[in-house]
């Protein structure tokens, strides 16, 4: 086969670059290890959250944000302090004005929609200038992951229709072949077709050989979620002992085998220690891949404990400080941690990230929707708490802990020591205010319109009978997102390790660290990992566009 180009990963940076090519008049051979159920990769099992700056929706709420506050949190969270990280800090740069920018009308243009409620992801470290968010900024697509996915779809599939593009599944790419030092195509091997649904595990049967030569490759095939010896490789020191036990937050395709790949063809990869997992994972009750996990999106309010029943410090609060947080599991001596709530509390703060946990959003039902302002909690959420093994319900304290100590079987739990907890907790709720920085941020969350109407419950005791029962969630470490990767410059380009390009070889999404090698620099601010595939698959597909 031949192309103009090959685009090697079909989730959204792929899409996305693709789409543009083919815009461009370019023949383009996208192909992909599994099967065409899989089209729109990770992003379509997503909650589609977008990172957007001083938006419509935001004035809406009432929240005054800007590019300048943007790029305060940016910088704190990324908190570039490497030679390398020349090329992300410019991708991050590129980023914020493009959230602050043609982001959304670009989107809209595609009939891109979105939840009209922002909701504020990674409140921060307590530092004006250090990691998070200082406003809500996380926007919600209508529609969530499919509802991204679909307007790049369709132009590919439209380009599909008129001959511009090929899709070529079950091809798994082992090698770039290089010819007088430039990428002149790919080769690999042919995968037997395998109707298994999407994100379970497909055969790796091998029925053949493939080679397509082409003037340029866009690589776009993720990270290294789905491997988790690879993860542990990865794992840097600061974030403590790499865990024993995690779940998965991406299917095992999701393998980084394109990153050693482009590497031995001449690229660079750097900030490879630069990870994003969440400490909030439950091991899906109802699994899609092998050890399925599902996060929660907390509100503020839940008590965090540790293995031990020890509260967290401040500012580890829930939605908070994510690798703070998880630096501090991982120093305990344990890989998972606990949430002591109400009812109450669930029923308004609890939601699960993911396309097929939010089936009212996924389907742009809005009646559905508007049942979240109702007494009681969403159906995906009460079916984890009657199904899910990492949950423990009951009427008192005492029966919690006993439940909790059950559940691991570790016995580590003091049912006196957590009570003492708990109820200093519990006495400074009486006033609206308090010496307690987690009641405080809790008050400070009700300020704002979003999180006092859908998502922060009214601060009450956890011993309140009428808030019961009381629940106790198992935390489990979740793997996601690979922050380091292919370093490129600001058309994309694949780099040399002495910093010059690699011709004929460009890079986009998880793969290049959603640009540059890692634009996030060691945090998120969350809602950024969709759009730095948009960003980045754009930016990649129209600087080959133009090139050729």
């Amino acid at each position: 086969m031949e192309a103009d180009v090959v685009v090697v990963g079909a989730g959204l940076a792929g899409l996305v670059a693709t789409a543009e090519l083919a815009d461009r008049g370019k023949r383009v051979v996208l192909v992909d290890q599994e099967g065409e159920q899989s089209l729109g990769g990770q992003a379509f099992w997503s909650f589609g959250g977008l990172f957007l700056v001083d938006s419509p929706e935001q004035r809406r709420m009432g929240i005054k944000d800007s590019l300048e506050l943007a790029t305060q949190d940016w910088m704190g969270s990324a908190q570039f302090d490497r030679d390398e990280d020349f090329w992300p800090r410019k991708w991050a740069e590129a980023y914020l004005h493009f959230a602050a920018g043609e982001k959304r009308a670009w989107l809209h243009e595609q009939g891109h929609r979105l939840f009209p409620v922002v909701g504020w992801a990674e409140r921060g470290d307590g530092r004006a200038d250090g990691h998070g968010n200082s406003v809500p900024r996380f926007h919600i697509t209508w529609g969530t992951g499919p509802g991204l996915v679909e307007p790049f779809e369709r132009r590919v599939r439209a380009a599909v229709a008129s001959g511009r593009v090929t899709l070529a599944f079950r091809h798994r790419v082992d090698e770039l072949m290089v010819t007088a030092g430039a990428v002149t195509g790919i080769r690999g091997r042919l995968l037997a077709p395998d109707g298994v649904g999407r994100g379970r595990p497909s055969s790796r049967e091998e029925v053949g050989d493939f080679e397509i030569t082409a003037q340029a490759v866009i690589v776009t095939s993720g990270g290294i979620g789905g491997d988790h010896d690879l993860v542990r490789q990865a794992w840097p020191e600061r974030l403590g002992t790499p865990p024993a036990r995690m779940v998965a937050g991406v299917p095992a395709h999701v393998d980084g085998r394109m990153l050693g790949i482009t590497q031995a063809a001449g690229g660079h990869v750097i900030n490879p220690d630069r990870m994003w997992h969440y400490t909030e994972g439950l091991r899906n009750w109802d699994p899609v891949w092998d050890n399925h996990g599902i996060r929660v999106l907390p509100g503020p309010s839940s008590l965090w404990l540790d293995a031990r029943g020890r509260r967290f410090p401040a500012p580890y609060f829930p939605g908070f400080d994510t690798l703070g947080t998880l630096g501090h599991i991982m120093r305990s001596g344990h890989d998972y941690s606990w949430f002591v709530l109400t009812q109450r509390i669930i029923e308004k703060e609890f939601a699960l990230s993911g396309s097929e946990q939010n089936p009212d959003l996924t389907g742009k039902d809005v009646r559905q929707v508007l049942g979240r302002v109702r007494k009681g909690a969403p159906g995906p959420v009460e079916a984890f708490k009657r199904h899910g093994e990492d949950f423990v319900v009951a009427d008192t304290l005492d029966k919690l802990v006993r439940g909790m100590n059950a559940l691991t079987g570790d016995d580590l739990l003091d049912v006196e020591s957590v009570r003492r907890t708990v109820v200093a907790r519990d006495n400074e709720i009486d006033n609206d205010f308090s010496k307690d920085a987690q009641i405080t941020a809790i008050h400070g969350a009700r300020n704002y319109r979003g999180d006092k109407l859908i998502r922060v419950a009214s601060p009450h005791k956890l011993l309140d009978p009428k808030a019961g029962p009381l629940i106790a969630v198992r935390l489990n470490i979740l793997t996601r997102k690979t922050l380091g990767g292919l370093e490129t410059d600001l058309a994309g380009r694949v780099l040399r390790p002495g910093g010059e390009p690699l011709p004929g070889v460009y890079a986009a999404g998880e793969v290049s660290g959603f640009g540059g090698g890692g634009m996030h620099g060691y945090n998120s601010l969350e809602g950024t990992f969709l759009g730095g595939c948009l960003f980045s698959g754009r930016t990649a597909g129209r600087a080959v566009a133009a090139a050729l």
